[in-house]
Formats: C-alpha cells, structure tokens, sequence
C-alpha cells in the first residue's frame, strides 16, 4: 500500500515536484512524497482502534506537512524555537510541537481512560512523534528503529509500509521529512499506549521517549552512533558508502 500510494504522488506530486524537493545530508536532491505516502499507510493498516490511529497518524503527519512546506528550517530543537519565540517570532517548528501535542492528546483521549492516563498517553504519543522526526537525518535510520517499534508492539502492517519505502530511503532517492516521520512516531506510539494496560509501564516509556529527546539537545545521534560500532553498523546496512 505505501509503495503504490508514493508511486501516485509521484506521478501526481500535489503542488509540483519542486514543492517537494529537498537536499539530503550529502547535498543532494531527494523527494518528501515518502512521507504523505506513508502518513496514510501506516494510519490504515495500524492494529490500534481506527480514532486513535487516525487522530494520532493524519494529525502529526498533517503539521508535519505544514512544516516542510511552510518551514524554513532557521530554527533548530526546542531551544532554538523557544529562543525565537523570545524574539517574537512563531517558527514553524513551534506550531508542529503545539500541533503534535493537541493531535496526541485527542487520540489519547479516543481511549477512554482516566484523565491521568490521558495525560501520560497524549504524552507518549506527541514524543514519539518527536523522536522518530530526530532519527530521520540519515538515510533509512527512522524506518529501521520504526520497523522495530512496530514488529514489537505487533504492528505488522506497520512494519510492512516502513519495509516498503525502505529501499528509495536508503538509496537516498526520497527521505520521510516531518510528514512520514511524525506520523510514523505517532501511530507507534499510540500503538504502544494502546498495548500497554498499565500507567507505570507507559510511564517509563515516555520516561525513555524524553531522556532520548533531551539528550537530543545536548548531543548528536549521529555522532554517537558512528561512535558505537555495533550501531553504526546497524545504521550503514544497506546505505551507500
């Protein structure tokens, strides 16, 4: 499904190919129509209950949209919106956040849970979103951990769209952007709130989700992975040299 949905927008590329195109980590041009493509895959083929995938996967993969194409990539993580918006300026990046956040939340929400759940859940599923939007600076590095996640938490239609797009990511070729990977985080961690019938189980995932995502602002992922051989092993498998 996501392989025939990203080969329609190609064809199809809504607002031109040009609205679509980026440059990758090399400098060179990639298409973003991944990301929409999988935004809908991963939405349909979820296991989780068709509000809270659709809630979760339509709504950060929407904002994601909004910000590749509206965005201007000046600012970078939360401290450099926040910074901006200290200057008086409402980044792209800063309405994606509040966006993932109101998304996450109403999905939670879908899952008729005590308001504390809500909470723990909402939070869950906006930094999931989040984290995987870190991974995706690298070719293929958001759809393996995303593959992963989703052969885990028993998300097997998941895990097939990630596979699908898998080898134009990594022959670098297109790149998820926020559009893919907000929704690709999203709906897994809606998946893994879902699955999880416990609230301290659910919190130490966020607890992970945002010790990942802090560490995010101090170091690089890309650097320490290229730093850990098994990592940087996992993270060059089937990349170009």
């Amino acid at each position: 499904m996501a392989a025939a949905l990203h080969r329609a927008l190609e064809e199809r590329p809504p607002g031109g190919a040009t609205r679509w195109t980026r440059l990758n980590h090399r400098g060179g041009s990639v298409s973003l129509l991944a990301g929409p493509a999988l935004a809908a895959a991963v939405t349909a083929t979820s296991r989780s209950p068709w509000p809270v995938a659709a809630v979760s996967g339509l709504g950060a993969g929407a904002v994601g949209a909004y910000d590749d194409l509206v965005g201007t990539g000046g600012a970078r993580g939360f401290r450099g919106h926040v910074a901006a918006l200290r200057g008086g300026t409402v980044t792209t990046g800063l309405v994606k956040v509040a966006g993932i956040g109101a998304a996450g939340l109403l999905a939670a929400a879908a899952l008729r849970r005590r308001p504390g759940d809500v909470l723990v859940d909402g939070a869950l599923i906006a930094g999931t979103a989040n984290l995987l939007n870190l991974l995706d600076l690298r070719p293929g590095r958001a759809l393996k951990v995303g593959t992963l996640v989703a052969v885990v938490s028993g998300e097997v239609g998941v895990a097939g769209a990630c596979a699908a797009l898998l080898p134009a990511d990594l022959g670098e070729r297109t790149m998820l952007g926020d559009t893919g990977a907000n929704a690709l985080g999203a709906v897994l961690g809606a998946a893994v709130a879902d699955r999880l019938p416990r609230r301290g189980a659910r919190m130490a995932v966020l607890a992970a989700v945002a010790a990942l995502t802090a560490a995010s602002e101090v170091v690089s992922f890309s650097a320490v992975i290229d730093r850990t051989p098994v990592l940087r092993r996992l993270d060059q498998l089937g990349r170009r040299p």
